[in-house]
């Protein structure tokens, strides 16, 4: 198959294209921890604003930490007044909600970052892929591992991360968040904007990396054009001492 050879914008097609898989991820956290008016809430890895956005629509007071300046940009241009983001985790708390649902990724943050700012009591969210046998993306994030040379990653253990920060896990969930895209395109755009790609986009050819995620999308594939990618994600709630 030839390569789509897309524009590869990943600040922009996160935000427009991949940012809206993880929402009902977002939602379920928000409903969990009762997020609404007197909330003081941070996101870390706050990407380009969605969950800010979703959680100030709930009432909350919203500040967000991103260390990435593309995605930083876009953020503080589709944000209202009244919501920063910043490269530094912003010293304005206490705040009483801390979530970081790119916690078991390659997060920019460390666990200090999550109780610097937050007041005793507070509740941290940290989330990241479920089960690979529930997660469809699965065979794409080891296509990433294999282009850049690396030995693909185990699932990061939540709970010991909450541990080591120097949290008291307090509960669990687990959510649907199916990866569903309008053709091939933007499927291999919004997979490129996740950041799994980086290593091997600068290291090799662009262009043979589109082509082998378009070969890796081939069983998710409809007769209609749609890609659909169904995925389980989980999330740990843990508690500031």
């Amino acid at each position: 198959m030839t390569p789509t050879l897309v524009p590869h914008h990943p600040a922009r097609d996160w935000a427009e294209i991949q940012e809206r898989m993880l929402v009902p991820l977002y939602e379920a956290a928000y409903e969990r921890l009762g997020v609404g008016p007197g909330t003081r809430l941070l996101g870390l890895d706050c990407g380009t604003g969605l969950a800010l956005l979703m959680a100030a629509a709930r009432g909350a007071s919203a500040s967000g930490a991103e260390r990435d300046r593309a995605r930083a940009e876009l953020a503080r241009a589709r944000l209202p007044e009244g919501l920063t983001v910043t490269a530094e985790v912003p010293g304005d708390g206490p705040y009483d909600v801390i979530t970081a649902f790119h916690a078991a990724d390659r997060t920019a943050y460390g666990p200090a970052d999550l109780t610097r700012t937050a007041q005793p009591g507070a509740a941290v969210v940290l989330a990241g892929w479920g089960p690979p046998e529930r997660c469809a993306t699965e065979p794409l994030l080891r296509l990433a591992d294999r282009l850049a040379d690396r030995r693909p990653s185990p699932r990061t253990d939540l709970g010991a991360l909450a541990l080591r920060a120097g949290l008291r896990p307090v509960g669990s969930g687990r959510v649907a968040c199916p990866f569903g895209y309008a053709d091939e395109s933007s499927a291999v755009r919004g997979l490129l904007s996740t950041g799994a790609f980086d290593t091997a986009v600068r290291a090799g050819d662009p262009a043979q990396v589109e082509k082998e995620i378009e070969e890796a999308l081939a069983p998710y594939r409809r007769a209609d054009g749609t890609v659909w990618m169904p995925n389980v994600f989980r999330y740990v709630v843990a508690r500031v001492p």
